[in-house]
This record gives C-alpha cells, sequence and structure tokens, in this order.
C-alpha cells in the first residue's frame, strides 16, 4: 500500500462533519459566553451528569468552546447538526481536570451540543443557536483563491476514496459470500478498508452508519446488533476468538449484503458532500486522533492484526488535509507549516520501516519498542497539528 504524497500536492480542503482540536492545559482559557466582550468564546462545564454551555448561542464565524472535563471519565464534546447526527465539530479524549479548546467556522442555524462521559451513548445535548452575524472576514484575493482550490481538491479526494471504497467492498463481498474464498476475502480486506480510513472522519459524521460499518465487538452499547466490516473480520480470522462458532452461509450472505447496502448509501451522501477549510484542518487533526486511540493500541483490527494497514490510511488522509490547508497556513503560520511537514515526514518514515511485500507487518510481530516509537511519533505530530486550525482561521 502506498501513501498518498503523491497526490496531497493536487488533491484538498474541506470536510463537512470533521473534527477540531486544541492542546491540553489544566486551566481554562477563560472568556466564555461572550464574557470579555468575545461572544464566540465559550466555556463548557462538562460533568458525569451535566453538559453545562455558558451561553445558548453565539453569533456566526469562528467560534471557540473552551471544555473542562469536571467528571470522573473521560469525556468528549460535540457540535452536532440540527439533526443530532451529523458531526460539525468535535473534541475527544478530554481526560478528568483537563481543558481543551473546540475550534471551529459555524455559520448561522440551529445546532446541537453533546458531552459524553465514558465516551459512549448519544451523550447529553442541548440546542445551541448560532445568529447571522453582520461582521466580514475580509478574504485577500490570492488567500481566497487558495482556499477554493483547498475545498474544491479535497471534495474530490473524498469522493474519490469513497468511490474506490464501494468498487473495493463490493469485489470483498462477493468473496466472503462464496465461502471457499476465504484466502482472497483475506486478502483484499485491509486494502478494501483503507480507503474508509483515509476518509474516516468523514464517514464517522454519519452518525447512523457508522455503528452499522465500523462497531468493534468491545465497544457495542447493550442490546446493540452488531454488523459491518469487524464481525466479518471475526469470522475470517476465528483464531483468536477460541471458542467460536462460525457464520453460515446465510449470515454470511446476510452481513455481506448489509454492508454493501450501508457502504452504496455512504457514498451518495459523500458524492453531495462540501467542505470548508476548518473542516478540513479539523479532519486532518481527527484522523490523527483516530491513530492515537485505536491504530497504535492494537485495538481496531482486533482479529486480523491489520492495524498498520489502517494506522498508514488514517495518516494518508490526515496529510492530504494538511497539504491542502499547507498554502494557506505558510502565508499565516510558516514555522508551523515547517513543523508539521517535518513530524509527517518523520512518522512515515517509521511506518515505511514496517513494510513488506504484501503491505505491512502484522501488528502483533510488532516489538514493545517499535510501537513504542510509532506511538511518540504520533504524539508529537498531535501537539502541533491540534494547532492548525486556529492557525489557517486566523
Amino acid at each position: 500500500m502506498k501513501s498518498l504524497t503523491w497526490l496531497a500536492a493536487g488533491l484538498l480542503v474541506a470536510a463537512p462533519v470533521l473534527a477540531a482540536c486544541g492542546t491540553e492545559s489544566t486551566e481554562p482559557s477563560g472568556g466564555g459566553g461572550g464574557t470579555g466582550g468575545d461572544a464566540r468564546a465559550l466555556a463548557v462545564d462538562s460533568t458525569d451528569e451535566e453538559c453545562t454551555v455558558s451561553a445558548t448561542e453565539a453569533p456566526a464565524g469562528t467560534i471557540t468552546f473552551d471544555v473542562t472535563n469536571n467528571g470522573s471519565q473521560v469525556t468528549e464534546f460535540y457540535l452536532l447538526a440540527e439533526d443530532g447526527l451529523r458531526i460539525v465539530a468535535e473534541v475527544e479524549n478530554i481526560g478528568p481536570s483537563i481543558t481543551r479548546p473546540l475550534t471551529a467556522k459555524v455559520p448561522a442555524g440551529s445546532y446541537v451540543t453533546a458531552c459524553k462521559p465514558g465516551m459512549t451513548g448519544d451523550g447529553i445535548r442541548a440546542d445551541f443557536t448560532v445568529t447571522e452575524s453582520d461582521e466580514d472576514v475580509e478574504v485577500s484575493e490570492d488567500e481566497e483563491g487558495l482556499v477554493t482550490a483547498a475545498q474544491d481538491n479535497y471534495a474530490a479526494y473524498v469522493q474519490d476514496q469513497s468511490d474506490q471504497l464501494l468498487v473495493k467492498t463490493r469485489e470483498f463481498v462477493e468473496l466472503y459470500k462464496a465461502s471457499d474464498k476465504d484466502d482472497e476475502a483475506r486478502a483484499l480486506y485491509a486494502d478494501a478498508r483503507t480507503h474508509w480510513e483515509r476518509i474516516e472522519t468523514v464517514a464517522e459524521s454519519f452518525g447512523d452508519l457508522d455503528p452499522m460499518m465500523d462497531a468493534r465487538e468491545a465497544d457495542l452499547e447493550p442490546g446493540q446488533k452488531w454488523t459491518g466490516w469487524h464481525l466479518i473480520e471475526k469470522d475470517l480470522w476465528p483464531a483468536r476468538a477460541g471458542k467460536y462458532q462460525a457464520l453460515t452461509a446465510k449470515e454470511r450472505a446476510f452481513y455481506a449484503d448489509d454492508l454493501l447496502a450501508n457502504t452504496e448509501t455512504l457514498d451518495g451522501r459523500i458524492q453531495e458532500l462540501t467542505f470548508t477549510v476548518d473542516q478540513i484542518a479539523n479532519g486532518s487533526r481527527g484522523l490523527l486522533e483516530e491513530v492515537a486511540t485505536g491504530k497504535v493500541t492494537g485495538e481496531e483490527e482486533y482479529w486480523s492484526r491489520t492495524d498498520l494497514w489502517d494506522f498508514q490510511a488514517n495518516v494518508d488522509g490526515a496529510k492530504v488535509g494538511f497539504d491542502g490547508v499547507k498554502p494557506l497556513l505558510e502565508q499565516k503560520d510558516p514555522e508551523l507549516a515547517t513543523q508539521l511537514e517535518s513530524r509527517f515526514a518523520e512518522l512515515q518514515t517509521l511506518l515505511d520501516a514496517q513494510r513488506t511485500e504484501d503491505g505491512f507487518r502484522y501488528y502483533d510481530e510488532l516489538s514493545a519498542e517499535e510501537i513504542k516509537a510509532l506511538s511518540d511519533a504520533v504524539n508529537a505530530l498531535s501537539e502541533p497539528l491540534s494547532r492548525l486550525t486556529a492557525a489557517v482561521l486566523a
């Protein structure tokens, strides 16, 4: 599997449902709910039972939520679209007594805020309104051109990856349903999922589809029916499952057809998407967070051990997003642009060292030292990447 370095220069910017994240601190940055004269600076108090936002509305523009976790569990904060499903922006993995900012450029409209103590379930939700604003953000002609190019190119990239995901999924499910072609299905599994992982933050924004397509067994809610990629993964790699009852041919057909139908729905939705600069930057950060929370820990592909394929794909997508907004960043914060380019390269060097003729080494073949080196490189990239959104919106 090749990285998208060759593609990054030509494809970039914009995703309507992606995440924003900031650096960690132990003290709130203050200024919430319009205090200090800034109506776009809001404070969020997340506890185990409550999610209190300092104001229920803010004027359209670049809005920052300073999210403080005063509970006992790791939490997340989401700004959702009016339907409560599409993720406009998110910040994850906020530990107790930690404050993290969520910055996003938000147009006027109706939204929903949500804290998720324990990072599960629907969360503690409330309505939130973004009002019309008379404030104009002046954009120079050159900057406007960079923004437009980034948005158009990133939309094309996401649509292309979605199309490739659909093609590979059709091929994969036919092999899986055949029962006598398990070796071929196993060989295609990681390659097909690459296209999902490269646009994972976009795919995850559809809150109805993501649990049906990509839920891991360990993360299932009580009563939740397990479907999607990882159920099929377990059936193809049952060795780690101990006592395991293989799926029947009828069950295989049902779950394969269900995965394909959901992929077709996903692709139809993605082809209609447009993106903004902050969504692209937030998506780049979000993809690296996926690496930190699932891939580098070896939890994502528990049965197949193909985590490094996913790892690389998340990094590919993050790099494409960064490269899309890099010309804009170079005008606003050239030092940050240089630092990010260097950190991406360092992480890629470590990943390249794990390549084989067929793709990558299986994750359980890596030594503890190799895993730590990858984890350290991810962490080294995460900090400057968390500043990308605020920098391109400055």
